[in-house]
């Protein structure tokens, strides 16, 4: 949904409220971050430019690969559009990873401190992206009558993204507070919050409506839940041999 629409020179400028919220989520990071100070500000600057530039673009390849390639096999110009801001969730999270990785490496820095930061303010990344995901009427539940539904023609809808926000932003935030002030040395932050973004966000797509193009995998899941899956896989091998590799936080 466009915040407002002008055209300046024979340009039009459309600034839409997801972009907004994808924005301020860039912009309050960094200022929390910067406050952390756990690197130099010339290096967070770094930093946020690594994963500007690689998020974006794997984020979107990631949308176009596994949620609509036929649609994309036949207009190629479309993949570009980033505007649109149809992108997804598990791309994001594998070029968050390979960023900060590159970034690291290049800076000689500790990886797991790096990426350890970054998941903490994530949760406030996630939140403003739903709220833009309100406000856009996506990603939307069933049909609902209550409060805070939202109305899409004649029929009200469960407003999905409201409770992904909670979860993930509020609740997880605090989760992930709580492991990196008491008991960071046990827990590797980078993985407590794969497993309970995953847990939260499975479920809570039971109540949401599939995406048009693809609908329910097997008749009973939907895409984001199928690649949710090797996540968990990976989380409980990481689970049965962290003693094995263990990671030093201090």
């Amino acid at each position: 949904m466009k915040i407002f629409e002008t055209t300046l020179f024979w340009i039009t400028i459309a600034p839409s409220y997801y972009g907004l919220m994808y924005s301020l989520s860039f912009l309050v990071s960094y200022l929390i971050l910067r406050k952390k100070n756990f690197i130099k500000e010339k290096e967070l600057e770094t930093l946020f430019l690594y994963l500007f530039l690689w998020v974006i673009i794997g984020w979107r390849l990631g949308y176009v690969i596994f949620y609509n390639l036929p649609y994309y096999t036949q207009h190629l110009v479309e993949i570009f559009a980033f505007w649109k801001w149809w992108m997804s969730f598990h791309w994001w999270t594998i070029w968050v990873i390979i960023a900060t990785l590159i970034f690291s490496k290049n800076h000689k820095l500790i990886f797991s401190k790096i990426i350890d930061e970054i998941i903490v303010v994530i949760p406030i990344c996630l939140g403003l992206w739903r709220i833009g995901n309100y406000i856009n009427k996506e990603l939307l539940g069933s049909e609902y009558y209550w409060l805070l539904c939202v109305k899409l023609s004649t029929k009200c809808y469960f407003p999905t993204p409201l409770l992904e926000m909670f979860f993930e932003w509020v609740i997880l935030y605090f989760i992930l507070q709580y492991l990196s002030t008491k008991v960071r040395n046990y827990w590797n932050l980078s993985w407590a919050f794969l497993l309970f973004y995953w847990l939260f966000r499975f479920f809570i797509e039971f109540l949401r409506m599939p995406d048009v193009q693809i609908w329910y995998i097997f008749g009973l899941i939907t895409m984001w839940q199928m690649l949710c899956i090797p996540m968990m896989i990976i989380w409980i091998y990481f689970w049965l041999f962290y003693k094995k590799y263990p990671i030093n936080n201090k």
